[in-house]
C-alpha cells in the first residue's frame, strides 16, 4: 500500500515537474511578452522575469523593446535640379507597443525598412543638391516624419533618421572642386588687397612721420642693413634713398649748363658744304701752261668754285683747243695767219 502510495506520489511530482517545465518561461529586461490563448490576445502583456503559461493552450511571444538600428540601402534618385546622387541612411526606431506591433502588421522591420526605402527616393526628388549636401539637418526631420506618420500605427516609434553618405558623380565632384578653389581663390585676393591698403596706409604715415625727421631714414637704413646681415649671406643689399638720386641729377645739370653756354656755335658739314665760296682771282692760263676742265666744271685742291670763275677761265682760253685727254688738257700755239697761208 506504501510503495502504491509513493509510485503515485512520484508520478504526480513528475507530471507536475513536467507540466511546470512546459508552462515555464523566462522574460528578459529588454523583452515584453504577448500571449495568445486559442489564437486570441491576451489582455496582459507578459512583463520581465518569470511567467507561467497554459501549455498547448497559451502561445508567448517575446517582442524585443530595444533601439533597432537599421541601415537603408543606398537609393538612386535625380534631385529637383536635375543632379542624379546616390544616397543611403540609416534609421533608429524602437516597439512601443509590443501588442500593436504583432496584430498591425507582419513583419515591422521589414516594413520599416521598406518606408525608409521609399521615403528616402521622395525626399531626394523633392531637395536640391545644396540642400542634400549642407542643409542635411533639416531632411532628416522630413524623412523622420515620413516615416513616423504610418509606424505609430503599427507600435513602433522612429527615434531618428540620419543621411549617412551622398554619392556624387565624378565630373559633378571635379566641377564642385573647381567652383570651391575658384571662390577660396577669390576670398584669398580680396584679403591680400586689404591687407595692401592697411599697409599703405600705414607706410604712408611712416613716410610723413620720416619726412618731418630726415634722421629717421637713415636709422631705418641701418636697421634694414642689420636685418639683412644677421641671415649671414655673402651678399648685402643697400636700399639707396631716391632723393639722393634726385640731388645728384640737379647738380650734374647743373654743372653741365655753364658748358653748354661757353661752347662756340658749330656750322653744320652739311651747310658748309653747300655754301657757295667765294670766287679768288686767279691769273689767266698762259699759253705754255695745262687747264684742266671737264664738263662745264674746274675744280681746286682747296675749295668748290662758282660759274662765274668758271666762264671767265673759259673766257681766258680763247683760242686754246682742249684735248681729249682727261690727264690734261695740250695747248698749241694757235696757227698764225702766215703760216695758214
Amino acid at each position: 500500500m506504501i510503495e502504491e502510495l509513493l509510485v503515485a506520489v512520484a508520478g504526480a511530482a513528475a507530471a507536475v515537474a513536467v507540466y511546470a517545465g512546459a508552462a515555464a518561461r523566462v522574460v528578459k529586461q529588454y523583452e515584453r511578452g504577448v500571449v495568445f490563448r486559442f489564437g486570441r490576445l491576451r489582455d496582459d502583456v507578459r512583463a520581465p522575469g518569470f511567467t507561467m503559461i497554459v501549455p498547448g493552450v497559451d502561445r508567448l511571444h517575446k517582442v524585443n523593446m530595444q533601439i533597432v538600428t537599421m541601415p537603408v540601402p543606398a537609393q538612386e534618385g535625380i534631385t529637383r535640379d536635375n543632379v542624379t546622387v546616390r544616397v543611403d541612411a540609416v534609421v533608429y526606431f524602437k516597439v512601443v507597443d509590443a501588442a500593436e506591433a504583432l496584430i498591425r502588421v507582419e513583419d515591422y522591420k521589414f516594413a520599416v525598412s521598406q518606408m525608409a526605402q521609399t521615403s528616402l527616393r521622395s525626399i531626394i526628388g523633392k531637395s536640391d543638391l545644396d540642400d542634400l549636401l549642407s542643409n542635411r539637418e533639416k531632411l532628416n526631420q522630413g524623412l523622420e516624419l515620413m516615416l513616423d506618420s504610418p509606424a505609430i500605427g503599427w507600435g513602433v516609434q522612429i527615434d531618428r533618421v540620419e543621411i549617412k553618405d551622398v554619392s556624387l558623380p565624378e565630373t559633378m565632384k571635379r566641377s564642385m572642386a573647381r567652383q570651391a578653389e575658384a571662390d577660396r581663390e577669390r576670398r584669398a585676393r580680396v584679403i591680400n588687397a586689404d591687407a595692401e591698403l592697411q599697409a599703405s596706409k600705414k607706410l604712408a604715415e611712416a613716410a610723413e612721420v620720416m619726412s618731418e625727421q630726415p634722421a629717421a631714414l637713415q636709422l631705418r637704413l641701418l636697421q634694414t642693413v642689420v636685418a639683412v646681415a644677421a641671415e649671414k649671406n655673402s651678399t648685402l643689399v643697400l636700399p639707396f634713398p631716391v632723393e639722393l638720386l634726385r640731388f645728384l641729377e640737379r647738380a650734374t645739370q647743373s654743372a653741365s649748363a655753364p658748358e653748354t653756354a661757353a661752347a662756340p656755335t658749330s656750322i653744320p658739314a652739311s651747310a658748309a658744304t653747300s655754301a657757295p665760296a667765294p670766287a679768288a682771282p686767279e691769273p689767266a692760263p698762259s699759253a705754255g701752261r695745262a687747264t684742266t676742265a671737264e664738263s662745264g666744271r674746274a675744280t681746286t685742291a682747296e675749295s668748290p668754285v662758282s660759274a662765274a670763275y668758271l666762264k671767265g677761265a673759259a673766257d681766258a682760253a680763247e683760242g686754246v683747243e682742249p684735248v681729249g685727254d682727261l690727264t690734261g688738257a695740250s695747248v698749241e700755239p694757235a696757227p698764225t695767219d702766215e703760216g695758214a697761208a
